[in-house]
């Protein structure tokens, strides 16, 4: 789940989705609304999660009729608590299914920065979206969901700008420099096949064959990372080598990989490619992840993970899913 503000917490969240559900309920009462309120009015994190449901349920309300949101809330009230099948919420799903149609890009809580950058960069992909590209001078480029990258090449370099999400790159021999730039650096590639991730407060970078020198923006360290490694910088400091991950580059095969990944890390990485919010409960975030998931089906990728981990998949509505403990 990404923010633009601030990280809200995961029960404020979940409170004011749950909120969400019973006052959209044709049969809620003046006393619920008044017990609604009591709640809004206890904390500014309250507000701050109200505001956020209600802005992604209003992404979603064109795809919805009002019988079908009725028909939502009676599932979950007629449903034990927190359980609300696999069977009913794809069915609820296929309303939805036209949303990837919509042309939506990043429905979630993005900063508008980020958004007029992925109208008007050279290459960007929405949610759900990847994408492949081969550059002017034969490089491959490929595109993570809800990334943004420019290309600027010319005589003496060739330069990409990544200004947010991430890139797979199989560079092309040329004379000329391949660099990248992300928030926190430059890299510079060396013959490579190499990952670049940009995220909230620092750069990962994964290299997968030949060597990337990495140069911090503030503090002028410069590393080479060479292949079978991974690394992540800020404008500072560069971390130690360890292992490349595989995540990296299996999301081009539309699998994501996870190699003793935390719950919750995966779950954001799920998050990119599945319109509507998905949430994880602070108690099982660090539960480690091993195995392959379908990013073209993240159902199906929720439903292995319920049967891999003590964890269940709670829908309160077809668009807001949250992974709570057993």
């Amino acid at each position: 789940m990404a923010q633009s503000e601030k990280k809200l917490s995961h029960a404020s969240l979940q409170q004011a989705a749950n909120w969400y559900v019973l006052l959209h309920d044709e049969n809620s009462t003046a006393q619920q609304r008044d017990q609604w309120q009591l709640w809004l009015d206890q904390h500014g994190d309250h507000q701050d999660a109200w505001r956020y449901v209600e802005r992604v349920g209003q992404r979603f309300a064109p795809l919805q009729a009002e019988g079908e949101r009725d028909s939502a809330s009676r599932m979950l009230r007629h449903s034990e608590p927190g359980r609300f099948s696999r069977r009913q919420g794809l069915k609820s799903l296929m309303v939805l299914g036209a949303g990837s149609m919509l042309g939506w890009s990043a429905w979630r809580s993005t900063p508008l920065p980020r958004l007029v950058g992925s109208w008007t960069a050279d290459f960007a992909t929405r949610t759900g979206e990847t994408r492949k590209t081969v550059l002017a001078d034969g490089t491959r480029l490929w595109l993570s969901a809800i990334s943004a990258v420019d290309a600027d090449f010319s005589a003496e370099q060739r330069l990409l700008r990544l200004h947010f999400g991430e890139v797979l790159i199989d560079t092309a021999k040329d004379p000329r420099p391949f660099l990248i730039d992300s928030a926190q650096g430059r890299m510079r590639a060396l013959g490579t096949r190499f990952g670049v991730k940009q995220m909230d407060d620092l750069t990962r970078l994964n290299v997968y064959q030949g060597a990337v020198e990495v140069s911090t923006r503030e503090s002028g360290k410069i590393e080479v990372i060479d292949a079978g490694h991974q690394v992540d910088f800020t404008r500072l400091a560069i971390t130690q080598p360890g292992p490349a991950q595989t995540a990296g580059e299996s999301w081009v095969n539309q699998v994501l990989v996870a190699e003793n990944m935390p719950l919750g890390q995966l779950l954001d990485e799920l998050s990119r490619y599945r319109h509507g919010y998905l949430g994880c409960d602070p108690a099982v975030a660090s539960l480690p992840v091993v195995g392959a998931f379908p990013l073209d089906d993240t159902d199906q990728a929720l439903l292995l993970l319920s049967a891999a981990l003590p964890v269940r998949v709670q829908r309160l509505m077809p668009w807001w899913v949250s992974v709570e403990p057993a």
